[in-house]
């Protein structure tokens, strides 16, 4: 009976999970949604009285669950790195003339619609959906298996093909317009506050704690990237088109074309015609097919140097300056913030944009009480663009840039060949010491959750925290009597304080808050120098053989590293406990390689693409991703792509085996 049972049970997910495809994929169902809903109540009442046959990945769990979720963060397999954005034909044609220089000129691009939603990565193994990541720092993600279960145009199991057993499906999770205006109404109709456009919408209701709640909401998504290790095919376009038999919603509108005049073509047609769309895109994505030439191509510390997103002209509107702040930053750089009377731009109420810089505020001619116009940079954050000079007031008088700190009165400096002013008083100017602590206790920082922007003020203001060692002296007495916190606040953040000193090295390094010093170039520092010490000491040379260290944050480390109030810093950090050296530290076994750009490419018998770039860096040498005149060795593997041997002939780069490369390293291993 139990066999029959499992098998009915099995029959009926396959059949739904193919009707659903049938429906939301193929756009061509075959039977009715009756007899729809009387196949998933009989599976729905099967799954109840035998939950020994549960599956996470039944259609029944497309409805989502009414428990509580609280979202944990994990690794992505594949980090997440942003893509360069292009705003003029110009910066395109750039992008393709460095490609071609790279890879020469045997090119084809894939141009893909930039859907404005929320970015989603989600892993399968042997064709079962097993987890769904937001974007997060590119590293880490929030796990949202659960909400990303209840969209029905993502399978849960794929139909067929010959899919990789372990692979990662990247895409965008968006509102249709239609659909979203439909929700806004019903908002209305009872008495909720509508969204304010749909990427919005999408966004919080992925973030919404109740997967039945998230089932209600008319999510979509269409994936577009294929990442595993082992491939179907190198070509971009052609895995996409696999991924689309396996049972994927990918984009409709993808075309493959080999030359810049046919990548502009399309942008031009889907800018004139992206309003007929049924949801919202905000440019075009142009990615290197091949995926030989990606590898090729490589990668910056933030972006594939192999794809660009070319950025719509956003959308503008009219409004009138009321004044205008003057902001000091955790660096002292002060930020002219103009005040406007509220206007919708691109479905949100603007009331502030920012003007940046004095030359800016030279640059508009702005006056006061000026109509000006804003639009969004990168349809993000508004910015002035221009001014009505037709309808300036008589005798209004110029916008002027300040000439102390608003906050501490200490003249601004301008320092030779930057266009920001600063205050200089950094050890005793608020919202710098301010700036610095927030900066320190930030998610991606530190992540002490317990401290907000507000009890760090408080803090501050009484006399508790004057620089980020002092949170390790703090003591849930001297918290507890603040206004607005008691026992309990007390002690959920000396607790976080606490776990904050299990937090990894490079996230450290990154919280001390060093001028050019981002996350990603922390890590690649700390990876290359290993602890505190080897960081303080570093002459500017040695900083400077680090990737992604260039002249500029070199200086920068070493200015730091010089004033002895920092020096003094550091000591206290250590002595409260903080991780002051990477508990991953590359032990080096030699220098043979001594400093050699070595480059690896192919299939490598003995080492996978990581192995590898760590064992260069294990003897010595600095792993490359590009073939250059820099490049000093290449280890060719098998099926070692015939541009890059080309071009490493032409330069007479020596190439060498892997055999040869395990000789040159341990020479005395047989």
């Amino acid at each position: 009976m139990k066999n029959k049972l499992e098998a009915r049970i099995m029959e009926l997910r396959q059949e739904l999970h193919q009707h659903n495809h049938n429906y939301y994929i193929l756009n061509n169902p075959i039977i009715s949604d009756l007899q729809f809903d009387m196949l998933m109540r009989e599976l729905e009442l099967l799954e109840k009285e035998n939950p020994e046959f549960s599956d996470p990945n039944s259609p029944t769990q497309r409805v989502g669950s009414d428990i509580n979720q609280q979202f944990e963060q994990a690794q992505h397999k594949y980090p997440r790195l942003s893509l360069t954005n292009a705003y003029s034909e110009g910066e395109l044609a750039d992008f393709d003339q460095r490609v071609r220089q790279a890879i020469g000129n045997n090119i084809a691009y894939i141009c893909e619609l930039k859907y404005d939603g929320l970015s989603i990565s989600i892993q399968y193994e042997n064709g079962q959906m097993v987890r769904a990541l937001t974007r997060g720092d590119g590293v880490k993600g929030d796990d949202v298996t659960q909400n990303v279960k209840t969209i029905r145009t993502i399978p849960l199991t794929l139909i067929e093909g010959d899919f990789p057993n372990v692979f990662e499906m990247r895409g965008e999770i968006f509102m249709p317009r239609d659909k979203f205006a439909k929700m806004n109404e019903n908002r209305l109709a009872q008495g909720e506050k509508p969204f304010a456009n749909p990427r919005n919408a999408a966004a919080g209701s992925l973030k919404l704690q109740n997967a039945k709640e998230v089932a209600k909401r008319p999510l979509d998504c269409f994936l577009y990237s294929l990442s595993s290790d082992n491939l179907p095919t190198n070509s971009h376009f052609q895995n996409i088109q696999k991924a689309k038999v396996w049972g994927f919603q990918i984009p409709k509108i993808i075309t493959k074309v080999d030359s810049l005049e046919k990548v502009l073509e399309f942008i031009h047609t889907w800018d004139s015609k992206r309003e007929e769309l049924s949801y919202d895109i905000d440019g075009i994505v142009i990615k290197v097919d091949n995926l030989e030439q990606q590898e090729e191509l490589g990668l910056t510390a933030k972006s594939p140097r192999w794809a660009i997103a070319y950025k719509f002209k956003p959308e503008s509107a009219a409004t009138k300056l009321l004044s205008v702040d003057f902001q000091v930053g955790r660096t002292g750089v002060v930020t002219p913030v103009a005040n406007l009377e509220p206007v919708l731009l691109a479905g949100t109420t603007v009331k502030r944009a920012s003007l940046h810089n004095a030359d800016i505020i030279e640059a508009l001619g702005l006056h006061q009480h000026d109509t000006v116009f804003i639009e969004k940079g990168g349809e993000i954050i508004p910015k002035i663009v221009g001014i009505d000079k037709t309808l300036r007031l008589e005798n209004s008088e110029p916008v002027k840039f300040i000439t102390h700190c608003p906050e501490c009165q200490t003249p601004l400096e301008r320092r030779e060949g930057e266009s920001a002013w600063v205050c200089p008083n950094e050890e005793h100017c608020p919202p710098q010491i301010t700036g610095r602590l927030i900066h320190f206790t930030a998610r991606k920082a530190m992540n002490i959750e317990s401290l907000g922007d507000e009890t760090i003020q408080l803090l501050f203001r009484e006399g508790l925290v004057r620089n980020i060692a002092d949170f390790y002296t703090l003591t849930t007495s001297q918290i507890s009597t603040l206004e607005r916190l008691g026992d309990k606040s007390a002690q959920n953040i000396i607790s976080g304080i606490e776990l904050s000193k299990q937090i990894p090295f490079e996230r450290v390094l990154f919280a001390l808050g060093i001028k050019h010093v981002g996350e990603t170039v922390a890590k690649v520092i700390v990876r290359s120098l290993g602890n505190i010490s080897n960081i303080m000491e570093a002459p500017q040379e040695r900083l400077t053989e680090i990737q992604d260290v260039g002249p500029q944050i070199a200086q920068s480390i070493i200015t730091f590293f010089t004033k002895p109030e920092n020096k003094e810093l550091i000591d206290r950090l250590k002595e409260f406990g903080l991780q002051m050296e990477s508990t991953g530290q590359l032990i080096v076994e030699s220098n043979i390689l001594n400093g050699m750009r070595v480059l690896a490419t192919g299939k490598l018998s003995n080492f996978s693409r990581d192995e590898i770039k760590e064992t260069i860096e294990q003897f010595g040498g600095k792993p490359v991703s590009s073939v250059s005149k820099q490049t000093d060795l290449m280890v060719v593997g098998e099926n070692a792509g015939e541009s890059k041997l080309e071009k490493a002939r032409s330069l007479n780069i020596k190439m060498i085996t892997e055999e040869e490369f395990l000789q040159i390293i341990r020479p005395n291993e047989k």
